[in-house]
């Protein structure tokens, strides 16, 4: 395997962990600004004039633009390479959120649309981001370390609630809603000059060391993932590729399971604050505190699941063992969330909303999966196809619940909802998805 032309040090570095964190850095603000719309959502709605239905509909416009890009966005990642697509991604979707500070400008009777064409934009700029991901873990992380960093790196998007919430929910209270979304873009266009300046390939890294790389290549590292003499990378993936996978019975249950999983996380994304406030009666300034609370658990229960992950894996235990325990466990404690609405007690609704995120948090090792589970040959097109699954949900969730919501004018539905979905995903990791191991394709 030829890793660098480049001359390097024969000292072990650790330049993957700050990787690592550059990923996490930047996942929590792609999170962040998906969630703004939440957050500032009852003061959006009253200025602009939209009921629940409507507003399901604006926050189901990043889902369909987010859905329609994931095959296209993770063929440019296997063509072009993680480094370039994502720094493109993270300019354009902190220009989209910065755009949407200045919808209040327009008529009322333009406002709605020109909000719900950001938030499509936002879903189109932001396709090729959880992909990439996936691919830049997958290059830089062995085997044996790829489940607690891609839990790190998925558990960003609790850790964006947990600490963005209370900020973007005082900037609403004190400055207006406004605010949330040109703060929010600001911050995205300074991490972009950041990730350009310190994301690189491992074979092309000016600091990694020999001893590193080939650390990190003997574990099972795909080093040379964007290497220029990759010639399969200028003809893009064979479509024949998605055809094997979707007729894979693992590979389905995977991606049926994040479809799932990310049910429970996009009424957290969306609807979660509106309930706060709604059926409540809490204001936003305590709702962007208390919002926290399940994302901080989220985000410890996240970064668990990955370490027990792959703690089993090192005691010995299969990789199918060690990825499905956290899971169903994880699911398990989802379904918590049916409970609040056998309670009108604030402390207990926290309290199960907590426990059910950390749950969520705890099982989500579906990106862990699709590293372990992915060809080779097209890593960023099956994290893309794992993707179009998984959010579908940003679509059916949002619309979902407001129809519920609407029609029904109470949050039980809702919740019902969420909590059958965490049990979905248990069916599908017990019975569909069978041992999980790298898929192998066959050529044509």
């Amino acid at each position: 395997m030829s890793i660098t032309t480049q001359t390097k040090s024969n000292a072990k570095t650790h330049v993957r962990y700050i990787i690592l964190f550059i990923i996490f850095l930047v996942t929590a603000v792609n999170y962040a600004d998906r969630a703004t719309l939440s957050i500032a959502g009852t003061d959006v709605a009253r200025d602009l004039g939209l009921d629940a239905g409507q507003m399901g509909l604006v926050f189901s416009a990043f889902g369909w633009a987010y859905l329609i890009m994931q095959i296209p966005g993770g063929w440019l990642l296997d063509r072009f390479g993680s480094k370039r697509v994502y720094t493109y991604s993270l300019f354009f979707w902190s220009f989209f959120t910065f755009l949407q500070g200045f919808v209040g400008f327009f008529p009322i009777a333009y406002a709605a649309m020109t909000l719900f064409i950001l938030r499509f934009m936002l879903g189109f700029s932001e396709a090729p981001s959880f992909p990439a991901n996936a691919r830049i873990v997958a290059a830089w992380f062995p085997t044996k370390e790829r489940g607690t960093a891609s839990a790190i790196f998925n558990s960003a998007q609790y850790f964006a609630l947990a600490i963005f919430s209370p900020l973007l929910g005082w900037l609403t209270y004190a400055w207006g809603w406004e605010h949330v979304f040109t703060v929010m873009g600001i911050v995205g266009f300074v991490l972009t000059i950041i990730w350009v300046k310190f994301l690189h390939n491992p074979n092309k890294h000016p600091h990694v060391s020999q001893a590193e790389l080939d650390y990190i290549a003997a574990g099972g590292a795909v080093v040379d993932m964007d290497a220029p003499s990759a010639g399969k990378r200028k003809d893009g993936p064979k479509w024949d590729y998605v055809k094997q996978m979707l007729t894979n019975r693992m590979m389905l249950g995977v991606f049926f399971g994040q479809y799932f999983i990310n049910s429970i996380t996009w009424f957290f994304l969306t609807w979660f604050p509106i309930y706060l406030v709604q059926d409540k009666g809490m204001s936003i300034l305590k709702v962007g505190l208390v919002a926290s609370i399940p994302a901080l658990c989220g985000f410890v229960g996240g970064v668990m699941g990955g370490v027990v992950s792959d703690y089993l894996l090192k005691r010995g235990h299969s990789l199918t063992v060690a990825r499905k325990i956290p899971i169903v466990l994880g699911m398990l404690l989802a379904t918590s969330i049916i409970l609040c609405n056998y309670t009108d007690n604030t402390v207990i609704v926290v309290a199960l909303m907590a426990l059910a995120f950390f749950g969520k948090g705890f099982g989500a090792l579906g990106w862990p999966v699709i590293a372990d589970t992915a060809p080779k040959e097209i890593v960023g097109l099956c994290g893309a196809v794992f993707n179009v699954f998984g959010n579908v949900a940003s679509i059916v969730t949002p619309l979902a619940i407001g129809y519920m919501v609407k029609e029904l004018h109470s949050f039980n539905a809702a919740l019902i909802f969420v909590g059958c979905s965490a049990l979905a995903a248990m069916f599908c990791y017990l019975v569909v998805v069978g041992e999980i191991k790298r898929l192998v394709l066959v050529k044509s």
